[in-house]
């Protein structure tokens, strides 16, 4: 057990989070899990027998102070994965300042925190890898996403970057970037018929997201036999942004 995988899951009692701890659990990884909301993080600790920690994935600090917890409980770190985020659908001209800063700060800092906790340890301890969420509204146009979609552009930017700055010590940064998926987070958009319908004809599969097809790819970039994949963007979104479908 001692030498089994630990991994720091920051965003842990999200929807996509929520899957991604239990499939490493399952898999006899060891958790630190993070969360800003205390209840759903302690109940999904208290379910998985794995410690966890109350902090903003926005403070710094607070991220690094959870990354040094997690070696001291476990013994060592092999890998993080961000999970925090949010989403803003509306167009520029009537997005505030305050709302745009949100979008940014949620995403994008908060990736770029967990990079900046976890690369010292991870370098010191031979390597391991780290997974970030963008979207596929980065790389396709889509109308009303300009705030998020310049924040999951930043995160793949940021992922390419830091996988270059980092290879040397055998630290693996990738980003996965979904479609719409129905989670917590995105309620907004899929709860609403007129906007769910429209979403999925954007989905050339026919079918909205779930958390478990994020969550799998999650898990297998996380795995410490993926020692040759890194700076990659890898899209797990129906084919929202690569291909056009003819219905049939």
């Amino acid at each position: 057990m001692e030498s089994s995988p630990v991994q720091l899951v920051v965003g842990a009692a999200g929807g996509i989070g929520t899957e991604v701890c239990r499939r490493l659990v399952a898999q006899g990884h060891r958790l630190m899990l993070v969360g800003r909301t205390s209840g759903p993080l302690q109940a999904l600790a208290t379910e998985l027998g794995q410690p966890h920690r109350v902090a903003d994935a926005q403070d710094w600090d607070a991220l690094a102070q959870a990354a040094q917890e997690c070696v001291e409980t476990h013994g060592g770190l092999h890998g993080a994965v961000n999970l925090a985020g949010s989403v803003l659908l509306k167009p520029a001209h009537i997005t505030g300042f305050d709302e745009y800063q949100e979008t940014i700060a949620q995403n994008v800092t908060t990736a770029f925190g967990l990079i900046k906790a976890v690369a010292p340890i991870l370098r010191r301890g031979g390597g391991g890898s780290v997974v970030l969420m963008g979207s596929a509204a980065a790389d396709v146009g889509l109308a009303n996403h300009e705030a998020i979609a310049a924040a999951k552009a930043g995160v793949a930017a940021l992922a390419r970057s830091a996988a270059a700055t980092y290879a040397g010590a055998g630290i693996r940064i990738n980003t996965v970037s979904p479609g719409l998926v129905q989670t917590p987070v995105s309620e907004k958009v899929w709860g609403n018929e007129r906007a769910a319908a429209a979403s999925l004809a954007m989905h050339p599969l026919g079918r909205l997201g779930a958390a478990t097809d994020i969550a799998s790819l999650i898990v297998w970039l996380l795995h410490p036999d993926q020692t040759w994949i890194t700076g990659q963007e890898i899209a797990v979104d129906g084919g929202l942004s690569s291909i056009k479908s003819v219905k049939s």
